[in-house]
């Protein structure tokens, strides 16, 4: 869409095992991304069908400046969720962007079910469907091994695969992408697994030149220059993500032990300080970023006598140590690592993995579960018996981890524990127990994440002082803008980068026309067609319920009061009605 005249879009039928091209004029107005997705997935999704029906589609799409500016480097997905039932979207860096850029496509939209497990094969000159049966039932990292020897291509190649958990339709199976980065949240995995779609492989094999090569220099230069040579995305390259464990352990909003405290004991020894001294192995960046922020560590373990060793590496970040650490009370770099490899290697979402352990081991002090069904023993501190229920997750041996496997929403239906169960909007919690602003936030956001509206943001720079007007204000504004950023597939890490001006500047730059105001318009668009779809599919803002232990452990420092969090959450679902009725 570089010339801004039209978007081409990859439709692919695993049931007939056939595509087709369509250049549409009408989406250009959406931008790309989200805004594009959001659209193709309306035109698609049927609201009266399960999420794993094979009708329900996959969009995949990026926007104008991937490729194009730096951190433009995102992948947005788009589809019915598993595990809530409703809205689904997520985000994957790496090379995926870059190779469907050079593949010729904007978006790609996958429906029906393949007869047989399949791998796609995608390029400028379509689709191959291969045989993957070879495939099936292969963690991760083999099926990617063995695509690299099958597909071979450049940097300009892309590998995209889901493990056992996807295949076994686990709701919060994810999809992982060149190794390194995944389609996490939500359960896109399953939906592949679903649709009998072990990976996808693309090739860039083609170039686009860009007209105004003088407006397009002046405007990439301007952006780089912020990124390498100014302290914005200093944070990002230097400790990563991992600085947040001690930042907010300091300040009492690392939750630990699935939120019995707010601070833990053995941070500094699971810290981004640690990460980095003792198994920090590399920094890598997603094609097109000149960060670095994806940082490597180094596992070495003995796998046999006469000093046999192996060395895995894995990435990590601030949300995997929350949720496979602090939440599970684990406290060492080796332990964490252990559990990151196995979520990995099996295809699952850390952070759903973590809370839903967390929720498990308290539902077990309590004898909520059968033991018998268990197997094994659930401890906080304690590695092995979090290692093997992984397993089960995804091997699904009894009613009781079928159960497990559909979510913690799932599992307090069955079994009770709500009160200490972390769920905002029916998702499992990020790792910010900071105030009202990421509670109200996460679970009031279109996907129920933080990363939605920078909830937990407003925490830390209101301290806790909430007026219910400027909080609401905040978080529709604010989500509202991450729809515009989403729909160019700029990496959220860099919002402070492409402010309104810049954003619009770079547009120009490559020839599409746009203003501030016409963003803002589209930012409130999309999340109004993202409401629409999600009350069509049962969600309803007003049955938001908030779990008891949210309001039972400090949030720096101050316990949070369950009348003023639900009168926040009044006022925004009537501004809500508001915006969508705009």
């Amino acid at each position: 869409m570089l010339d801004g005249q039209v978007v081409r879009i990859l439709k692919v039928d695993l049931t007939a095992q056939s595509f087709t091209v369509e250049e549409r004029h009408d989406l250009v107005d959406s931008l790309g991304g989200v805004g594009t997705g959001t659209r193709l997935l309306a035109e698609s999704l049927d609201p009266e069908s399960p999420p794993l029906d094979p009708r329900q589609p996959i969009v995949l799409s990026i926007g104008p400046l991937t490729t194009i500016f730096p951190l433009a480097t995102k992948t947005a997905a788009v589809f019915r969720s598993p595990l809530t039932g409703e809205w689904g979207e997520s985000y994957a860096g790496m090379r995926l962007a870059f190779a469907l850029r050079f593949s010729g496509y904007d978006a790609v939209v996958i429906t029906g079910r393949a007869a047989r497990p399949v791998y796609l094969v995608l390029s400028p000159a379509g689709v191959r469907f291969e045989d993957g049966r070879g495939l099936w039932g292969l963690s991760v990292d083999d099926t990617g091994r063995l695509l690299r020897e099958w597909e071979p291509g450049r940097g300009h190649r892309s590998i995209i695969r889901i493990g056992p958990a996807g295949e076994r339709c686990v709701a919060f199976a994810g999809v992982n992408v060149d190794t390194f980065r995944h389609f996490g949240r939500l359960g896109l995995g399953a939906l592949f697994g679903s649709k009998n779609l072990k990976a996808l492989v693309v090739h860039g094999e083609l170039s686009y030149p860009i007209k105004n090569l003088r407006a397009y220099r002046e405007v990439y230069e301007d952006i780089y220059r912020r990124v390498v040579h100014t302290e914005i995305m200093r944070k990002y390259h230097g400790l990563g993500t991992p600085a947040n464990v001690s930042i907010l352990n300091g300040v009492g909003a690392l939750p630990t032990r699935n939120l019995q405290a707010s601070s833990f004991e053995n941070a500094e020894a699971i810290s981004g300080e640690t990460f980095a001294e003792q198994r920090l192995m590399r920094k890598l960046a997603c094609t097109g970023c000149p960060v670095g922020c994806i940082h490597v560590a180094l596992l070495r373990r003995q796998f046999a006598p006469d000093h046999e060793y192996e060395s895995v590496t894995l990435a990590y970040d601030y949300e995997l140590i929350y949720a496979l650490g602090s939440l599970l009370g684990i406290g060492n770099t080796d332990d964490v690592l252990r559990l990151i490899e196995k979520v990995e290697l099996l295809g699952l979402d850390a952070i759903t993995t973590g809370v839903l352990l967390a929720w498990a081991t308290e539902a077990c002090e309590k004898a909520l579960l059968p033991p018998n069904e268990l197997g094994v023993t659930l401890a906080f501190g304690h590695a092995e018996g979090y290692l093997a229920a992984i397993d089960n997750l995804v091997i699904q041996p009894n009613d009781l981890y079928q159960t497990l496997a559909r979510g913690l929403a799932a599992a307090v239906r069955r079994y009770g524990g709500e009160d200490f169960a972390l769920l905002l909007g029916g998702h499992e919690m990020a790792g910010y127990h900071t105030g009202y602003g990421f509670l109200l936030g996460h679970a009031v956001g279109a996907r129920h994440s933080h990363l939605c509206n920078d909830g937990y943001g407003f925490d830390q720079r209101f301290k806790g002082q909430v007026v219910p007007e400027k909080l609401v204000e905040h978080l529709l504004t604010e989500e509202c803008w991450r729809n515009v950023l989403n729909s160019l597939c700029v990496c959220l890490f860099a919002r402070a980068v492409y402010d309104e001006a810049t954003t619009v500047r770079a547009l120009r730059s490559i020839g599409l026309d746009w203003d501030v105001d016409g963003l803002h318009k589209l930012g409130r668009e999309i999340l109004r067609l993202k409401v629409q779809l999600k009350q069509a599919m049962g969600f309803d803002y007003r049955k938001i319920r908030f779990s008891s232990r949210f309001f039972q452990t400090p949030a720096m420092g101050k316990k949070l009061r369950k009348d003023i969090l639900d009168n926040l959450l009044d006022h925004y679902c009537r501004a809500l009605d508001d915006l969508v009725r705009a």
